[in-house]
């Protein structure tokens, strides 16, 4: 694998070019690639990678959409779990010396339900495992039809229709114009008072700002993420990562 763009001069030396999302791959990259055939991306999405200047340079662009499907569905259950038991915030006060048990009881996710926007492997594996703690499951997915999404007990519905429903949202969508502050102000609105969110696939899906001031005045009750619009965030994002739990 290269460093890019330091090895920018090296790269006419190679044929094929292995990434993952850290790196930018750039026209300029590409056009660096003279002999450039194919470009692997180690993971689902492909919004590192300039697929225009990749098409008009005969350069082939891979993924591998299964490959941490696994991984990924089981980091988004724990921090399911984690948001309904208020695990990370009762640690740190225990830590810092306080006993604040009733503060942290948290509640059960038993007859919760789970909005998993993108129906594709990932939330199909999540939808089967929370399944198992009692959430009722319903999802979004243009392109997973009414009758694939009840073969894992999801009940398909439209954004507009999921909003007032669910207690928790989590999205497995690449980051592309139509999912970009997919979770806005607006959707706070439209939400439960106290909805809870959860990302591992892109930042820039959640709008940082707006769900910075949904947790503050309460109508988002908690957030897990593991991707930031710009990483290492900065604010806002940086701002919901050092926000302290009220």
């Amino acid at each position: 694998m290269l460093y890019i763009p330091k090895c920018l001069f090296h790269l006419n030396n190679y044929d094929g070019l292995i990434v993952r999302s850290d790196t930018k791959v750039t026209a300029d990259v590409i056009a660096a690639g003279k002999n450039l055939k194919v470009i692997g991306r180690a993971g689902a999405g492909v919004d590192n990678i300039d697929i225009n200047a990749a098409t008009s340079k005969n350069v082939v662009v891979l993924n591998t959409p299964g490959g941490n499907a696994i991984s990924a569905c089981e980091l988004t259950c724990s921090l399911i779990t984690n948001l309904a038991r208020n695990v990370t915030p009762a640690a740190a006060s225990l830590k810092a010396g306080r006993w604040d048990r009733k503060l942290y009881t948290g509640h059960e996710l038993s007859g919760k339900v789970l909005a998993i926007l993108g129906l594709g492997r990932i939330g199909r594996e999540v939808a089967l495992r929370m399944q198992a703690w009692g959430m009722k499951t319903i999802g979004y997915d243009p392109i997973v039809s009414a009758e694939d999404s009840k073969k894992f007990n999801v009940e398909s519905l439209s954004l507009e229709e999921i909003w007032p429903l669910a207690d928790y949202i989590t999205v497995h969508t690449p980051l592309i114009p139509e999912t970009r502050n997919l979770i806005c102000d607006k959707v706070f609105n439209s939400c439960k008072k106290g909805v809870r969110i959860v990302n591992v696939a892109r930042g820039g899906i959640i709008n940082e700002a707006d769900l910075l001031q949904a947790l503050k005045d309460g109508r988002c009750g908690g957030a897990a993420l593991d991707v930031f619009e710009k990483e290492p965030p900065t604010d806002p994002g940086l701002a919901l990562v050092r926000r302290k739990y009220e």
